[in-house]
């Protein structure tokens, strides 16, 4: 797909230096001193800007020339209006100053200065290495991504079949009448719809002759002389829409199929030509957030790009994604590259092959129903601002088919308007889920193509930027959260192991601080407070409980003393560290796990699977032993989860509130699908309904058990030293490691500047030492 100029948006007064510009970059002609010949690809990134300039400086003058100091200020504040991101105002600058950087080649006009010379040209505004697009806010891609999962999932099948029917010729009569036979027909024809009281099929309010010409098994021009008996019968019954095949709908949404009909007319909110760009819509966002591709990368799959590797049994466990890489590559044509994916990512790449006609070979080409659609046009995909409009007109569809089918899992309101989509913002959110993990960065760097963790790291957020302290914030209040539940429960008086007496003696004094005169710490504000002045440091994991002493642990992390002193839960050698504590659940799934695997087929065994974590253990500080690669051949995969009843997920969500309310905790949606065995989102897609009640019950205030005793100022002021010790230690532990580095670069530099001089073959020439005699 070649890139394309067009210069007809360009005002025709200065059409023909934008032509000069371009061609000037694109040929091999002189390139004025301090600029490097741009690629096609930059050229064609940047021609947006140079229609946006030209079209502004058609509006105040004829030429270029005529355009003063005054004039550029004004498109100064023109940008600042219209464009809301900095970095694409900066853009915008640098295309307008290529109209003097270039001015040898512009024998039509060029800017008589540099606006670079300008006050208030640039502005101030400070570097910032953290990827400033937004993420996209949890309770809007919950819904986003469980509605686009029902389109590839449940509603596909209909609208494919549709699609189908819209491209296949309508078949002609049998037996076509004969001389004068058409009125009989007819007249037959309509005094059976009126007896059964079924309107005639219509185009915008009016009898389809079309479809009635099909239905009656002639030809649409002989109706037309028949147009007054039609007239009549529509009079007596109506017209409906007409849908494009009389086959029932197969898709359900709670038991009741989503949809009546699909519509023919285009214009309907329910026309073939709607639902089928939803459909693609819902596959772009799908593909997006879970492969973390780019939008020019998505825009470039093909068909075949999928490739699916299977285990000896015929299971697949390993699905691929084929594209072109375009950004840091140095061919502006793309570099192939290939992304593994989740299978979900893997059925939308199968929905889009069957969704284009068999003659586009790219997935996101503008679908043939679609109104304007040419076979011919220059942009064979849709381009990025149109996938943004179809995004956020995808948001306005769900919440308006919930509107109207009086369904509450509608994308929510953010600052009480809707949540603007872009396609950046997917790369972005994956980057985030992915850097909170353990070895997420690493994962993440590699996944992503980045030459470096520091560029993932801007991607999901930098410590600058509050990322590092969120996630520790929710890690810790997580954590927190479980250690009350096990103090309740008693469970820390059973723990065994080296660390055991340890950890039975700092959640005791954990205890102690958590409660004032028998009243227990509920909120959650309250427990955040908890854990930054009271911190336990007690990890509790899948296998083990971590009673974290950087001095004992064996992890890399801890023992080079970096990230802060705190544990590195990849890194984890449970059977060897003296900070390990066992409680018996955790025991036994060591027993279990260290058991031997005896084959029972004749099938390579497959790798034990761990245990699913505590619900209401942390989500991310989690003591893992390492596991087989499962994507191994001949690993068997684990098969989808039977979906419970609705009435058997009510009766556990109601024990899942009484449990929470009896101890103190806020119920939490992920918890729930844990204990029916399904995933957030699986949860979500099925049960709408009770994740809407999970986060009313959540976000509602606990029941006050009485007055609650403040602590003593003097109790404050011992925590708040404690707190700004601890701070000055990670700081003075900060300082050492800053001066490591930089004695590690002072010696960097002396070594690469004598290596410098020896390739030169410099001498030194020492003066002699006066006091010495000769």
């Amino acid at each position: 797909m070649e890139p394309v100029l067009d210069f007809r948006p360009i005002p025709a007064t200065h059409r023909q230096v934008a032509k000069e510009l371009c061609y000037a970059m694109l040929s091999g002609g002189p390139v004025p001193a301090g600029e490097d010949r741009p690629a096609v690809a930059t050229v064609r990134t940047a021609f947006t800007d140079y229609i946006r300039f030209l079209s502004w400086a058609a509006g105040r003058a004829q030429h270029l020339q005529v355009l003063s100091g005054a004039d550029l200020a004004d498109y100064q504040r023109y940008l600042i209006q219209s464009l809301p991101r900095a970095g694409a105002r900066q853009s915008a600058r640098a295309a307008a100053r290529k109209f003097w950087l270039w001015r040898a080649c512009l024998p039509s006009g060029t800017l008589r200065f540099d606006p670079a010379h300008l006050d208030g040209w640039a502005e101030n505004a400070a570097h910032r290495r953290e990827n400033t697009t937004a993420r996209i806010p949890e309770n809007v891609l919950g819904p986003l991504f469980v509605w686009s999962m029902r389109f590839i999932d449940d509603f596909s099948a209909d609208i494919l079949a549709a699609d189908r029917t819209w491209h296949a010729p309508p078949p002609p009569p049998a037996e076509p009448p004969g001389y004068g036979q058409a009125p009989g027909q007819l007249q037959a024809w309509l005094e059976d719809r009126i007896a059964a009281g079924r309107p005639l099929p219509g185009w915008r309010g009016k009898p389809s002759l079309t479809a009635i010409a099909h239905a009656v098994g002639c030809s649409r021009h002989v109706l037309t002389r028949h147009r007054h008996i039609i007239d009549k019968a529509a009079a007596i019954l109506g017209t409906s829409s007409q849908p494009v095949h009389g086959q029932p709908i197969s898709g359900r949404l709670d038991g009741h199929p989503w949809i009546e009909a699909i519509l023919a007319d285009h214009t309907e909110p329910d026309s073939l030509a709607n639902l089928a760009r939803l459909l693609q819509d819902a596959c772009y966002v799908v593909l997006a957030f879970l492969s973390g591709a780019r939008d020019s990368e998505i825009k470039h799959l093909q068909r075949g790009c999928l490739s699916i590797e299977h285990d000896t049994d015929g299971t697949p466990y390993r699905w691929r994604m084929r594209s072109l890489a375009f950004k840091a590559e140095r061919d502006p044509a793309g570099v192939p590259a290939l992304w593994s994916i989740a299978e979900a990512a893997a059925r939308a790449l199968l929905i889009l092959e069957q969704l284009q006609p068999p003659t586009s070979d790219y997935l996101f080409a503008p679908l043939p129903h679609t109104p304007g659609a040419k076979p011919d046009a220059a942009n064979q995909v849709l381009s990025s601002q149109a996938t943004n409009a179809r995004l956020n007109r995808f948001t306005a569809w769900i919440n308006d088919y919930c509107h109207r089918h009086r369904r509450t899992d509608t994308v929510p309101l953010i600052d009480g308007r809707p949540w603007h989509l872009t396609n950046r913002q997917f790369r972005r959110t994956l980057a985030w889920y992915i850097a909170r993990r353990p070895g997420g960065v690493i994962a993440g760097a590699l996944a992503y193509r980045h030459h470096c963790i520091q560029i993932f790291e801007g991607y999901a957020g930098t410590s600058d930027s509050g990322f590092r302290a969120e996630v520790e914030s929710e890690q810790a209040l997580a954590r927190g959260e479980h250690l009350m539940t096990a103090i309740d429960a008693h469970e820390h008086t059973t723990l065994t192991g080296p660390a055991a007496d340890e950890a039975a003696r700092r959640l005791k004094a954990f205890a102690a601080h958590a409660r004032f005169h028998g009243k227990v710490v509920l909120d959650e504000a309250r427990l955040q407070r908890l854990m930054d002045r009271h911190d336990p440091a007690v990890y509790p994991g899948q296998y083990v409980t971590c009673v974290h002493d950087h001095t004992k642990a064996l992890c890399e992390k801890a023992r080079n003393q970096r990230s802060e002193l705190l544990p590195d839960h990849g890194g984890c050698k449970p059977l060897a560290c003296h900070n390990v504590a066992l409680t018996p659940s955790q025991h036994r799934r060591l027993a279990t796990r260290d058991q031997p695997h005896r084959p029972t087929t004749r099938h390579p065994p497959a790798p034990a699977a761990a245990a699913p974590a505590p619900a209401q253990g942390p989500p991310h500080r989690d003591h893992r032993i390492p596991e087989t690669e499962h994507h191994q051949p001949g690993a068997r995969m684990t098969r989808p989860a039977d979906i419970p009843t609705e009435a058997c997920a009510r009766r556990v969500m109601n024990q899942h509130l009484h449990d929470c309310r009896d101890n103190g905790r806020r119920p939490s949606v992920l918890a729930l699908a844990t204990s029916l065995g399904l995933s957030n989102t699986t949860f979500r897609r099925h049960f709408p309904d009770l994740a809407k009640e999970i986060s009313t019950a959540r976000s509602s205030p606990p029941p006050h058990t009485g007055d609650k005793t403040r602590p003593s100022p003097y109790d404050v002021l011992i925590a708040r030293n404690a707190k700004l010790r601890r701070t000055n230690r990670s700081l003075t532990e900060n300082l050492h490691y800053a001066a490591a580095h930089i004695q590690r670069l002072a010696h960097d530099n002396a070594r690469l500047r004598q290596a410098l001089e020896t390739s030169h073959n410099i001498t030194h020439i020492n003066q002699p030492d006066r006091n010495r005699r000769p």
